[in-house]
């Protein structure tokens, strides 16, 4: 009877983790969004959105495990990234857990675990020790992560990217080498039942004709890197131009005025994460043009951004969805 009344739970969200009632101008402005269009956050395990996604305050423990019904049931949040799986090769089931919780339309966007895209072996400091023997591996990048990935996403899956760490300057003075192991790894995977394999990189020795040359023989795409670490977007939009026709991966970082090694710094000072802190209109204008531009032309869209690209990752999606209907 009560279940007539008030209609069934939804068996995706957990009785403990709630999503904010509807707002009328998000769900307004999702209505707007082409379908094409996804966006999302890096992850979505922090109590302070309490109000704008949570209803109610929940431990990021509670969050991790049962809190993605509730995200996927905020109109404007399309998508979100897997980044935990970089630091730990996640099996398939752990994958087909989080795709059971969200609607068909909903992607992801994953990265590879730092096992393969690391060019160092790292102590617990984060320092490189030694060369990585299997950085780029396509066996182990293969059986690691394109396989569970593509068996417990399935159609879910936006993006896998294969965010390269930062190369140490022995093999920067040896790019070469770099983009032979690269090529070769791309030949050597299989395309995802859905959406795309891309790269990003963070080191801008990477950018330019090679790597153009590579995604076009590879049929990879390039992921939008907006990191300090990188040039600005307007100077990455040349390979994006390079690379059109195809869908866009994006994935929005940190907000310049930390540095290339400011996340720490971009975590104190934005606390919560409850606050857009530190806009970056020229960024989410260039974003917005480029997303119409896709989008319009009948292409995919995944973009996630990070808490510290602005200081709360909900409303930077809530600001950039308005800057894609604005233009």
């Amino acid at each position: 009877m009560q279940d007539e009344l008030f209609g069934a739970a939804d068996p995706r969200m957990p009785r403990g983790v709630q999503p904010c009632p509807p707002d009328p101008a998000e769900q307004a402005l999702a209505a707007a969004l082409p379908p094409r269009v996804h966006l999302g956050t890096s992850s979505w395990t922090y109590p302070g959105w309490q109000g704008l996604v949570w209803a109610g305050r929940h431990s990021e423990g509670l969050l991790s495990r049962s809190g993605l019904g509730a995200y996927a049931a905020h109109p404007l949040l399309r998508a979100v990234g897997i980044d935990r799986g970089f630091y730990r090769p996640l099996a398939a089931s752990e994958y087909e857990r989080l795709a059971s919780q969200v609607p068909a339309h909903f992607r992801f966007t994953v990265k590879a675990p730092s096992l393969v895209t690391d060019a160092l072996l790292r102590r617990e400091d984060g320092r490189g020790q030694a060369p990585n023997p299997c950085f780029l591996d396509p066996t182990i990048a293969l059986r690691e992560f394109i396989e569970p990935a593509c068996e417990g996403l399935g159609a879910r899956i936006g993006a896998l990217v294969f965010q390269i760490s930062p190369l140490p300057a022995a093999q920067l003075a040896r790019m070469d080498e770099a983009f032979d192991r690269l090529h070769a790894l791309l030949l050597a995977l299989p395309r995802p039942p859905a959406g795309v394999i891309a790269v990003e990189v963070r080191n801008a020795e990477w950018l330019g004709t090679d790597l153009i040359a590579l995604l076009r023989d590879t049929q990879a795409r390039y992921c939008l890197g907006l990191h300090p670490k990188l040039p600005p977007l307007e100077q990455q939009l040349p390979l994006l131009r390079a690379l059109w026709p195809g869908p866009l991966v994006a994935r929005w970082n940190l907000n310049p005025r930390h540095g290339p090694f400011g996340y720490d710094d971009a975590a104190r000072r934005y606390g919560e994460f409850r606050e857009l802190m530190d806009p970056d209109p020229t960024t989410r204008s260039e974003l917005a043009r480029v997303i119409r531009g896709t989008a319009g032309a009948g292409h995919d869209v995944v973009v996630t951004i990070n808490n510290k690209a602005e200081g709360s990752a909900p409303l930077s999606v809530r600001a950039l969805a308005q800057a894609i209907l604005a233009g």
